[in-house]
């Protein structure tokens, strides 16, 4: 191949590589801004009102990455399918996620309802916020099943290039929110039970637009038929997908028991703790923005045969998230207190909280590139090693680390941030060091 030939080839994967990704990084742009809005909606009402929203979202976290993982794994196996124009397992792949994203959800449903009234006590809230905070998680899961809809419906419809719809989708469901938020929070003046509400009635109405693009995508061809579990393909998609979700599961779980460790903390630190990780989502978007295009390109690129695609697709992906997030990382350390501004009108609040995200800013790079090699990883369909380096990174690191450093020498929320901060290199170079290993075993 001419040298001529091989730039153009390149230029092409990296032109595709930003044309799949810009959609999925304003869709989680637009979703970021929108969910500011509404923790300074909530924010505004007091400490007592925020720490009783951010609660429930650790385990929401858990529970949304349980489902993300179903559908990555449906991701990866379908965009490999279309990279080898296998019309029979696209279309079966199609049929089998609609049955997998009504049992998970389902499933959970049951569970999150059941657990609800002790959700608090297991976070250490103090005892005049346990009801309103139970209250709050059981509306955010009452509506699982569509919440489960439009994340696997939505990667699906990723797998086949087509990563505007979700966009809209998404950006229709929390202008809802938003304006639900008012309503409920304001003018009916029901505090942070409103928010719950609000969530509540947006994540039906997504879920409802997700199934309705699902089903009119022709490339998946969706069939009521292809809903019964076919053998073949059901341990295709769940040999990516299982080990995804205990991932997700080791992820967050581990940040489910960090997070008790501040959460037994005067309140005011754990709402500049809660704001300041609402606060530091925006800086780190364009790591999910390409995440999902570079396992799309990735899996048809497998589906092709098409080595020096791959390899193309990773130095790009990995190249331009790191450039990216260095100028996001810059950006998060200066506007620091604006950001925490925009959430709390409480001083220390805000003190507490800009501090957290200037330790944090100068590892944004980092934090992009693990969730960049993350998504090579799924696109490879290789899931299991992520795994390994999340239980070595986060219970390892920062779970033994905060104990230690909190429990045993009396440290603060400080310490509990560098200890995400080790967490998060520690898994990049984990991941970077498996993925050398890979494709030195490929040539």
């Amino acid at each position: 191949m001419s040298i001529r030939s091989y730039t153009k080839n390149n230029s092409d994967t990296l032109k595709t590589l930003l044309l799949l990704a810009w959609p999925t990084l304003l869709q989680e742009l637009l979703s970021t801004i929108i969910q500011y809005v509404d923790t300074a909606m909530v924010g505004h009402l007091g400490p007592v009102a925020t720490a009783t929203v951010s609660l429930s979202s650790t385990y929401s976290w858990l529970i949304n990455s349980v489902i993300y993982a179903f559908g990555v794994g449906f991701l990866s196996y379908i965009a490999r399918a279309i990279g080898e124009g296998d019309r029979d397992k696209i279309e079966k792949a199609a049929g089998l996620s609609a049955t997998v994203a009504l049992v998970v959800g389902a499933v959970l449903t049951i569970v999150t309802l059941v657990i609800a009234p002790f959700m608090p006590v297991w976070m250490g809230a103090e005892e005049g916020i346990r009801h309103d905070a139970s209250l709050y998680f059981m509306l955010i899961n009452f509506p699982l099943i569509f919440r489960s809809f439009s994340v696997v419906f939505g990667a699906v419809i990723q797998s086949t290039g087509d990563t505007k719809t979700p966009m809209k989708v998404n950006l229709i469901m929390n202008i809802a929110n938003t304006l639900l938020n008012y309503v409920f929070i304001y003018v009916l003046s029901f505090g942070a039970v409103g928010a719950g509400i609000a969530s509540c009635i947006s994540y039906v109405l997504g879920g409802i637009l997700m199934t309705r693009a699902f089903l009119l995508n022709r490339i998946l061809s969706f069939k009521i038929s292809n809903m019964k579990p076919d053998g073949k393909i059901l341990k295709g998609t769940m040999n990516i997908a299982v080990p995804l979700v205990f991932t997700q599961i080791a992820s967050c779980s581990g940040y489910v028991v960090a997070t008790s460790f501040v959460s037994a903390m005067a309140t005011t630190v754990y709402a500049a703790h809660s704001i300041a990780i609402t606060a530091e989502q925006l800086f780190y978007i364009p790591g999910y923005g390409v995440q999902a295009a570079t396992s799309t390109l990735i899996g048809n690129a497998l589906g092709e045969n098409n080595k020096e695609k791959e390899h193309s697709v990773m130095v790009f992906s990995v190249a331009t998230i790191f450039l990216t997030m260095c100028v996001t990382g810059l950006l998060l350390f200066i506007f620091a207190p604006q950001m925490m501004s925009a959430f709390t009108s409480d001083d220390d609040v805000i003190r507490i909280g800009a501090g957290l995200l200037r330790i944090v800013a100068f590892t944004e790079p980092i934090f992009g590139t693990a969730a960049v090699l993350d998504g090579i990883y799924s696109g490879l369909g290789k899931t299991r090693f992520p795994f390994v380096a999340t239980m070595i990174s986060r219970w390892g690191v920062r779970i033994v680390g905060s104990f230690f450093t909190v429990k045993v020498l009396g440290g603060g929320i400080r310490e509990i941030w560098y200890c995400m901060i080790g967490d998060n290199i520690t898994k990049a170079l984990l991941l970077a060091i498996g993925l050398f290993i890979i494709l030195k075993k490929e040539k």
